[in-house]
């Protein structure tokens, strides 16, 4: 979606003049011992807002670097994570420098908005663990693929290792069902899901028994959550500040609008990369092109977006770059299973080893990069409770102590 352009005062419209200026105009003629300290103080204070605010403008300049080969890939989802915690750490420094300024309003009350939207991204952290966990199960699949098909040794691929092949193919395939692409799609990977199956019968029995010992990939929330209404619920509301706001608060509502809109663009990302319950990619998303970091955070939403409206994508279970390859070469195969005759002939053996191979490095990618991966959508979350309960004691300790 465009960028707009703000319509607020002219003190939102540029950071670097609003509060900044306007505090050297307020305290440009003290000349009290007290009242140098003060204007040092705002200083200090307008050196780290500028910093924060460039420190996010080259993290995200740095991720919409990434080439199409590498957008939404586990390495760039890993790097877009490990921007997430350093933004997170540094507002975390910063509000703790302005302590004295954050229990004051209108501050206390964006500062508490902010918490509150955090609270909201915890479900969204908890889904996307079950989508990587979903993940390996996916892996598991291919493994016995590769294990059926993979032996460089053996001379030629018998038929019966292609209907191994073909049968975990097959169960891979209806795992991997988008629940939007039919209703009873929808119903029979849910059921599958949760380990419910129709004893009815047989048929139905026989094509899903190898994927009965599938836990429930959703249990950490409930089976009305939407990713989707998560997503929106933090994104509510979210505009920049006002003028007034930015004097008001000595320019921290900025810092606090920035990692607001981090927060809701790299969560609405990680929902559109991993699969999760009832994705949707529709969030409202509009940032002010003054801000520094706009250009680079737009250009990337408009990426990914694109990338969900190809063809190929449309019905995708999650936009991550290694589902995707995965995808293409395990069909390329089911179909090269449903059409092949033996024996074989030497270039359509060769043929299958090469797809083989392709889908055996996507596999290692994933076995090397799901762990890592888990672990920091872990610290995302732990980090998401350790500031906001370090900023409500914080707040609380102020307000006994006045």
């Amino acid at each position: 979606m465009p960028a707009t352009d703000y319509q607020g005062s002219s003190a939102a419209a540029s950071f670097g003049r609003s509060i900044l200026s306007l505090r050297r105009e307020q305290v440009h003629s003290m000349d009290s011992p007290t009242q140098n300290h003060h204007f040092a103080s705002a200083n200090e204070r307008e050196l780290e807002l500028e910093a924060f605010q460039k420190q996010v403008a080259d993290r995200f300049s740095d991720l919409s670097s990434a080439g199409s080969d590498d957008l939404l890939s586990l390495s760039w989802i890993r790097k877009l994570l490990n921007c997430f915690l350093d933004c997170q750490e540094d507002f975390r420094v910063l509000l703790l420098k302005n302590r004295s300024l954050v229990i004051k309003s209108p501050l206390d009350r964006l500062i508490q908005d902010f918490f509150e939207r955090s609270v909201k991204a915890l479900d969204l952290c908890n889904a996307i663990r079950d989508g990587i966990e979903q993940i390996r199960e996916w892996k598991k699949l291919i493994e016995i693929v590769l294990c059926a098909l993979g032996d460089n040794n053996q001379r030629m691929i018998g038929e019966g290792q292609f209907r191994r092949a073909k049968k975990a193919l097959v169960d891979l395939s209806i795992s991997m069902l988008d629940e939007r692409e039919s209703t009873a799609a929808a119903i029979a990977h849910r059921n599958r899901s949760f380990g419910r199956q129709n004893a009815s019968s047989k048929d139905q029995h026989h094509n899903h028994r190898s994927l009965g010992h599938f836990r429930s990939l959703s249990w950490s929330v409930s089976r009305s959550w939407s990713a989707a209404r998560q997503l929106q619920a933090i994104g509510n509301n979210l505009v920049a500040p006002k003028g007034n706001e930015i004097v008001a608060t000595n320019g921290i509502a900025v810092a606090v609008y920035t990692m607001n809109s981090i927060l809701l663009f790299v969560m609405w990302t990680m929902v559109a990369a991993i699969p999760c319950q009832d994705r949707g990619l529709q969030v409202h998303f509009s940032i002010p092109r003054h801000f520094m970091w706009a250009s680079a955070i737009q250009s990337l939403h408009e990426r990914v977006f694109d990338e969900s409206r190809k063809r190929d994508r449309r019905n995708a279970c999650g936009l991550l770059r290694e589902i995707y390859l995965m995808d293409k070469c395990t069909k390329f195969l089911a179909e090269l299973a449903d059409s092949v005759q033996f024996p074989l002939t030497e270039d359509k053996e060769a043929e299958v080893r090469l797809r083989v191979r392709e889908l055996g490095q996507v596999c290692d990618v994933m076995k090397e990069g799901l762990d890592p991966l888990e672990r920091q959508v872990r610290e995302v979350f732990h980090r998401i409770v350790h500031s906001r309960t370090e900023g409500l004691d914080s707040l609380g300790r102020v307000n006994q102590n006045d």
